[in-house]
């Protein structure tokens, strides 16, 4: 067996940390660690970490933890049987969460070696098993016996309580529920009245952290409410009732589609949102639901596409840019959700390439969006909601990449840059950049455009080319 060397944590690990799946202080187990690369930083973060593996560390006593990672290790093994039962045990060795990664087909070009049982035999003599996107999450659910979450493309969560699972998807969708820091009573009643506008309800005292909780613990409730009452601005709370009516369906549907649980198994806080916006439990789950089939009508979603505050509409999909996402319709941001569920959303994506014939979102990494005027593309990762097949394609390596032009279209207009680009995409158009689009579309073309109409860029400025 080979173990790759590397320094700082792996893609999946990492993964975790930023989805809180590993907190400081918590117990992981690294099943299958290879040479240890990840138990050691995670231990450097505070993390109780251990690491065990057949062929670096088998003397190490294997216990239960919180957190199970078994990273990249299911791809290894050639018996069909011993890798369910890798994927066994270390299920069992799960108290909250598995956190399995796999690599997957679109990395066939990487493996040099030949076609050996449902692998590859590599020149290194090791085997290699490459997943599908949705044949993992698909395999490890057969396995646990669970729903399981594609977090990312070839990385899974299967939860060992449906509640965390949920807790999980809320966290995703409900982005907005943070809560000011508080250092003294005066910023703990601001505190509140920042929930209240954001969320158009007052807060639980179980859902307050517990720095502002205490704070205000000698403050009556009674005035607190009267502070709350003259301070929020009604329009604002309006507001945040809106956007959290629609944030919980939008979670109900999303639930739906990757399974739904009892209300008892809710997050708190959607509980109490739902408490708060609708008449039950039930007419929530019916509008989910309703919404949810929305996405199978081809003339709806092509209406929330015209009727988008934000992105680009082309004859074949809308594009986004991440910081847009959400001011999209609810139901466009529904497609978006249950595509990332289904096969994973990559940790590194610009825009949101949503199509209105078929179902399939693409997202697309222009790593130097902000730097750049036009943006090369490096990788496209595109999910097919009908058969939840997934694909993958890089462009780095190419000699005439893709790139993009008119920027602010891709954003909502109150970004802080979008008044930059609309002003360098005007100055484009009146200089004539854009009289033949067909032939702008690849930096070799574009190149061309440039010097035949005399023009060069300086950042995001459009001057005139100097004569040689």
């Amino acid at each position: 067996m080979t173990a790759i060397s590397r320094s700082g944590l792996s893609v999946p690990a990492r993964q975790a940390v930023l989805d809180l799946q590993i907190l400081p202080g918590g117990a992981v187990l690294d099943y299958g660690c290879g040479r240890g690369e990840d138990v050691r930083v995670l231990q450097g973060m505070g993390c109780d970490a251990v690491g065990w593996d057949p062929f670096y560390q088998p003397d190490v006593l294997v216990a239960p933890a919180s957190v199970v990672l078994l990273t990249y290790v299911l791809n290894v093994i050639e018996d069909p049987a011993e890798r369910r039962q890798t994927l066994q045990r270390a299920w069992d060795l799960a108290g909250t969460v598995l956190i399995v990664s796999a690599r997957l087909t679109w990395e066939r070009s990487k493996v040099n070696g030949e076609e050996f049982n449902d692998g590859l035999l590599t020149r290194r003599n090791t085997f290699q098993h490459l997943y599908r996107a949705a044949e993992l999450r698909t395999y490890v659910e057969g396995v646990t016996g669970v729903r399981a979450v594609s977090a990312s493309p070839g990385i899974i969560y299967a939860f060992k309580d449906d509640s965390a699972r949920l807790g999980h998807l809320a966290r995703r969708i409900i982005t907005d529920d943070q809560w000011l820091a508080s250092t003294d009573t005066t910023s703990a009643v601001a505190a509140i009245v920042d929930h209240v506008e954001r969320r158009g309800r007052p807060p639980r005292l179980e859902e307050l952290p517990l720095a502002t909780a205490q704070l205000l613990g000698n403050v009556r409730p009674v005035e607190i409410n009267r502070l709350v009452r003259q301070s929020a601005d009604p329009a604002k709370v309006e507001e945040g009732g809106k956007r959290s009516t629609l944030n919980t369906l939008l979670f109900l549907a999303v639930e739906l589609f990757n399974g739904r649980g009892p209300f008892a198994s809710l997050p708190l806080t959607v509980q109490l949102d739902i408490r708060a916006f609708f008449t039950s439990y039930k007419e929530a789950c019916q509008r989910a639901d309703r919404l949810l089939l929305k996405l199978r009508d081809d003339t709806y979603i092509r209406g929330a596409m015209n009727a988008s505050s934000v992105g680009k509409l082309t004859p074949t999909a809308l594009y986004v840019h991440r910081r847009a996402m959400d001011r999209m319709p609810t139901v466009l941001r529904l497609y978006e959700h249950c595509a990332s569920i289904a096969a994973g959303r990559p940790q590194a994506w610009t825009l949101a390439k949503l199509f209105h014939q078929g179902r399939a979102v693409s997202w697309l990494d222009y790593p130097e969006f902000d730097s750049d005027p036009h943006p090369r593309l490096l990788t496209s990762y595109q999910v097919d909601l009908g058969t939840f097949e997934a694909s993958h394609h890089s462009y780095g390596e190419r000699g005439n990449r893709p790139l993009l032009h008119r920027k602010h279209e891709f954003l909502h207009p109150d970004d802080a840059d979008a008044a930059k680009y609309r002003r360098l995409t005007e100055a484009e158009v009146r200089a004539g950049l854009y009289a033949r689009p067909h032939l702008i579309g690849t930096e070799n073309g574009w190149e061309r455009e440039l010097a035949r109409c005399g023009h060069e860029l300086r950042g995001h400025r459009l001057i005139r080319r100097q004569a040689a």
